[in-house]
């Protein structure tokens, strides 16, 4: 059965963080849709064969209790973290050309361990990307002082003139899913237009932002738009993402890793300012293909040699 197959994909890929799914989480996250009825069968029969295992109310590919345990600590502190979050998005919402603050990574899927950031996916007014980058990266500069740099990771900047996220796999097309849009309802309406793409991979998640607020615009904010929209704008914003590439670019060539042991890098563009895929998100994808592979064949090869 293809439900099967799916279920055993959509387990693998969560089991690379540890994390077990609910039977609602599976199914939303499921490459396929299913009638809910064969979709439930197909559950309950691999639990009965044996090739997932049940714990409360949580499915794993492995059968080890402590990823329960270990997600609902998880679950606990990144409900703290999300109130936090909430007060940081409404702060950062008032810089110059930011249009949309969202949580993303691990704290997007309700999950937080001791080591946790909060990680911020931020939409800019077009062609001033850099310039709205530079003002709240000068700002994280001082959230070091007091130990708060951690509550304040913009780790991914894309404008309004390029929304479409270029890599399309299950990776990008789950961290799209599982944004969680906190200021900038209309940026973030634009955004899943252009990203309807992620559709193909996860067609049971539906991405609405209803409960988002707006931006509202401060006299402080408008009139440091004002300064800067014109073509000395423009000029300072190419010139602030060339000063800051080169500066990614030493940081890699030096090998630095960040404080989760990854290397340093970033993929630097006109219109977006990202992790650079092949230091994080490649490797992960070839774990995963990995992973199915082992999970995968020894289905398909239970299969044939029943029938």
């Amino acid at each position: 059965m293809c439900a099967k197959r799916d279920i055993l994909s959509t387990l693998s890929y969560f089991d690379l963080f540890q994390y077990p799914l609910t039977q609602t989480e599976i199914f939303m996250f499921l490459k396929n849709h299913y009638p809910l009825e064969e979709f439930t069968l197909a559950l309950q029969n691999l639990v009965q064969e044996n090739w997932i295992h049940k714990f409360d109310e949580f499915y794993s590919i492995r059968n080890d209790y402590g990823l329960v345990t270990r997600r609902r600590k998880g679950n606990i502190r990144a409900k703290q973290m999300l109130e936090t979050s909430e007060k940081i998005a409404g702060f950062l919402s008032r810089f110059p050309f930011v249009r949309g603050v969202a949580v993303s990574g691990s704290l997007s899927k309700n999950f937080a361990d001791e080591g946790s950031d909060i990680d911020l996916f931020i939409i800019t007014a077009p062609g001033r990307l850099w310039l709205a980058r530079t003002f709240m990266h000068l700002f994280k500069k001082l959230t070091f002082l007091v130990n708060r740099q951690h509550f304040f990771c913009m780790n991914y900047y894309i404008d309004e003139e390029v929304l479409q996220i270029r890599e399309k796999n299950i990776y990008t097309a789950t961290e799209v899913v599982t944004l969680l849009p906190l200021r900038g309802i209309s940026a973030f309406e634009n955004f899943y237009t252009h990203n309807a793409w992620s559709r193909d991979f996860l067609p049971n998640h539906s991405m609405k932002v209803s409960y988002v607020k707006e931006i509202n615009k401060s006299f402080l904010k408008k009139a440091a738009e004002l300064i800067f929209s014109n073509p000395a704008g423009d000029v300072l914003d190419r010139l602030l993402q060339k000063i800051t590439s080169r500066r990614w670019a030493q940081k890699t060539h030096e090998r630095k890793l960040n404080n989760r042991g990854i290397l340093m890098g970033m993929d630097a563009g006109r219109h977006h300012s990202k992790p650079d895929p092949r230091n994080f998100q490649c490797k992960l994808l070839d774990m995963y293909d990995k992973k199915l592979q082992h999970v995968l064949g020894k289905y398909d090869g239970q299969l044939k040699a029943v029938y």
